[in-house]
């Protein structure tokens, strides 16, 4: 592939990684052996709850033998799924990780605790494929799924499945602690901490694994969690995920009389006010830097169980969102940088992009992440796939891809399989302000210098919500701090629920939402056109929809101003 002027930013990163490789290596011909190595469970004390959404039909469609995880579907016809390759590694992932066992608890008969057994006992007789198993944050969430459906599993069970039951649990802290070791990704680090946690609460015989755990669960939260409650990642999925175990495991917690690390509780309590912040009307996240669909039940879960109070944060300056409010009406915009490249491997590329929603309506929308497919993810990542400004047909970010030919082609397929797809060089110096109108109407400026290494450009953009959030105003504007350069075309991008209909209205472009609203987009100097769009975090997968675009040349001085006006409720 060509780097281009990022070419030097690639092998500043190589170096990096190779050097923590080498580190990693030498720690482990270094250090001696672990003691969690030669520990066993003698006993379970308790079982943490589990506060993801269970369906009791989910289990009918699994007795049935079908598995509908991450997008995909497997009918086993009656054999063990662990004896089918998976449709995709997502859904791979989700069936190692046996999540899928709390909807089998929820249809609460002897019937629904036999299968489960069945499909434990295939796992634990070493069927399946092991390596997609062995990952560590899917070890991680098979360890707190099998603790936490521990009741299902072992009610009625023989001692003989009982200390199989505990064995496996032993070779997930083991694995674990080897995957630590060796070093894995941040993120997987954090969710390794929090199984570990659970796994020295919820075990007899495992206070050294507690002890490590918290250590690590302790260390971890203070580097990866941002003081305004937000993750390095800036992934409000990966924030809702964690925020689903960490409620649990405080509990869990105070349940054996141990007090929490003060870390666990800090964290809790400042990450529910941010899942208010990013949370819109139809109580579903804004689709930013890897969210896809959100069940909405989770979340209203977490914030009842969260205890904050109903107002949100609205304004997140160290995850870089912001909330804008008027009436029924709200504003999500993301105004912070890309993520470091440990953590950004489903970041997008969607700087300055908004959405916006009036009630339960959503009318302006980035696109999301799909639920699986790797070309659709790369697509759902690009700046094109946000609601914003995209120049030259490029994105903000430049991500790590392989493809393609080249001398760095190795060294990049290599880095891809440490770092996943991460974020090589994006936006990093952006700034926002936060102001308020005589008229009490919200504003938000802010600027991005995504572009400024390859093009030579900066993006400004100002959005103005009325105080009765009748009006949104919005200006993009184009800034080139250095030398003169030629104009790039550019494209400002309003991608638009698929339940809102767009039409063409004279120059402008008149919106009929779903809830029965109309709204009215104009456009001062450019003429608006209605594109085909693609909305990918829908929960029966993507759907077409289309797309506001405003198309101009863009050079230093440019600027475009438009706005969604609301004609009736």
């Amino acid at each position: 592939m060509q780097w281009g002027p990022d070419r030097w930013t690639f092998y500043r990163l190589a170096g990096r990684e190779a050097a923590r490789t080498a580190r990693s290596a030498m720690a482990r011909v270094t250090a001696g052996p672990s003691t969690l190595s030669r520990l066993r469970p003698t006993g379970l004390v308790i079982a943490p709850q589990d506060l993801r959404t269970s369906d009791a039909t989910i289990a009918a469609d699994i007795y049935g033998g079908l598995f509908v995880f991450a997008g995909r579907a497997l009918a086993t016809g009656g054999r063990s799924p662990f004896d089918f390759a998976p449709p995709s590694p997502e859904w791979g992932e989700a069936l190692y990780g046996f999540g899928w066992l709390r909807h089998l608890r929820a249809a609460d008969s002897a019937l629904a605790r036999s299968n489960a057994r069945a499909f434990v006992q295939d796992f634990m007789a070493g069927r399946g494929d092991r390596e997609l198993a062995n990952r560590p944050p899917v070890v991680a969430r098979r360890l707190i799924s099998l603790l936490s459906q521990s009741p299902l599993l072992l009610e009625g069970a023989d001692h003989a499945f009982y200390q199989g039951f505990l064995r496996t649990l032993g070779r997930c802290v083991r694995h674990l602690d080897l995957a630590l070791r060796r070093g894995i990704l941040p993120g997987d680090r954090l969710s390794a901490a929090v199984a570990l946690c659970f796994a020295g609460l919820c075990c007899e015989g495992f206070e050294p694994v507690l002890r490590r755990g918290t250590r690590l669960l302790t260390r971890e939260l203070a580097r990866q969690m941002l003081p305004d409650g937000g993750h390095r990642s800036r992934n409000p999925t990966f924030i809702k995920d964690l925020l689903l175990d960490l409620l649990p495991l405080r509990q869990s917690f105070l349940t054996r009389d141990i007090a929490p690390p003060e870390a666990l509780l800090n964290a809790v309590d400042r990450m529910v006010p941010l899942l208010r912040l990013l949370r819109h009307g139809d109580a579903s996240l804004g689709h930013h830097n890897g969210t896809g669909a959100t069940e909405a039940d989770q979340l209203a879960t977490l914030l009842v169980y969260g205890g904050a109070s109903g107002t949100p944060l609205m304004h997140a300056p160290y995850t870089g969102y912001t909330r804008l409010e008027g009436g029924a009406t709200l504003v999500v915009a993301d105004v912070g940088p890309a993520p470091g490249p440990a953590y950004s491997a489903a970041a997008g590329a969607g700087c300055l992009s908004f959405e916006l929603s009036s009630g339960a309506q959503r009318l302006v929308v980035n696109c999301g992440m799909p639920a699986t497919g790797e070309d659709m993810r790369r697509l759902a990542r690009t700046t094109a796939a946000h609601s914003t400004a995209s120049l030259d047909d490029t994105s903000s970010c430049r991500f790590l891809d392989p493809r393609g030919p080249g001398f760095a082609h190795p060294l990049a397929s290599w880095l891809r399989r440490r770092l996943g797809p991460a974020v090589v060089r994006g936006p990093a110096r952006v700034t926002a302000e936060r102001s308020t109108e005589p008229d009490g109407a919200a504003v938000v400026a802010a600027r991005h210098d995504g572009y400024a290494p390859t093009l030579g450009l900066l993006h400004e953009r100002r959005l103005c919500l009325s105080p009765d959030g009748g009006c949104l105003d919005g200006a993009d504007g184009f800034v080139r701090p250095s030398s003169a350069g030629p104009a790039v075309p550019a494209a400002i991008r309003f991608h638009l629920h698929p339940t809102v209909r767009a039409a063409r209205e004279g120059r402008a472009v008149l919106l009929s939402a779903g809830n029965g609203e109309l709204w009215l987009f104009e456009a001062d100097a450019t003429d608006p056109v209605i594109e085909e769009s693609v909305y990918f975090a829908a929960f029966n997968g993507a759907r077409r929809t289309e797309q506001i675009v405003l198309h101009l040349a863009a050079e230093a001085g440019t600027r475009a101003t438009w706005r969604f006006r609301r004609l009736s409720a």
